[in-house]
């Protein structure tokens, strides 16, 4: 999956993890009566899926204040958003990876060597590597107020700041739940290849949207069932073991 448009590729595919993450962080802002409506965003990276998560968390009504690079990371108090947005294409395809090139050429702060973690914001989306968020970083997040903490990479926090999260009891998601944006839209290229049709790109946001939907949903049943209400990491292990043990029941594997 992800191919070319011409050989079978679905639109918005490139986007798709960092639209999930954002639909996921929306979920489970929803479940605290809030929404991402006017809230302060601190996203890592400046591939695909922070690429993704910056168009989708504008588009809700939020404000993107950094992205990062492996040089540092970038603060932009007025937004990242509409050209800027396109420039982190630019930056990616350049094969320079610097952000400290978006800090030069809006005339913002940069940060060198350091990740976005020390700022103030509401929400925290790692979208870049694994381990890039730490226990020490997590402890700096929960004292600026950040109330919402969604993986966009795969392993995103470290043990300890996991640990940091949940006594917290803020909304924190792990990315085999809140990434999976990504393997979703896959699915839907597969579905698209099986019926030789091709969904435009509002059909397939609105089909990623509801997936994202029944996922968090079965996170926080899966949680509330088990005795950890709230507990995403609970909900986001237990759903996927009970999803691929009935599966096995099914087919008779006991």
């Amino acid at each position: 999956t992800g191919k070319g448009l011409e050989w079978g590729g679905s639109l918005i595919r490139p986007e798709a993890t960092g639209f999930g993450v954002v639909y996921f962080a929306d979920e489970m802002l929803k479940t605290k009566k809030q929404s991402l409506e006017g809230k302060k965003v601190a996203i890592s990276g400046f591939g695909n899926v922070a690429w993704g998560a910056a168009i989708k968390a504008n588009q809700l009504g939020a404000k993107v204040v950094t992205i990062s690079g492996p040089d540092g990371y970038v603060y932009d108090e007025a937004g990242v958003k509409g050209e800027k947005i396109e420039y982190m294409l630019e930056m990616r395809s350049s094969g320079r990876d610097k952000v400290k090139d978006y800090a030069d050429k809006f005339k913002v702060k940069f940060v060198e060597g350091k990740r976005p973690w020390e700022e103030k914001v509401d929400i925290a989306l790692p979208c870049a590597t694994q381990n890039e968020l730490n226990g020490d970083e997590a402890k700096v997040l929960l004292k600026n107020g950040c109330i919402c903490i969604v993986e966009g990479s795969n392993m995103s926090s470290t043990p300890e700041a996991i640990s940091a999260f949940t006594d917290a009891k803020v909304l924190f998601s792990p990315g085999k739940a809140s990434n999976a944006g990504g393997v979703a839209t896959s699915r839907l290229e597969m579905s698209q290849n099986s019926m030789r049709y091709n969904w435009t790109s509002e059909e397939v946001d609105q089909k990623l949207h509801n997936i994202m939907i029944n996922i968090h949903s079965a996170c926080v049943n899966a949680a509330e069932k088990f005795g950890t209400p709230g507990n995403y990491v609970n909900g986001a292990n237990i759903a996927g073991f009970l999803k691929v043990a009935d599966s096995m029941i099914d087919q008779g594997h006991v």
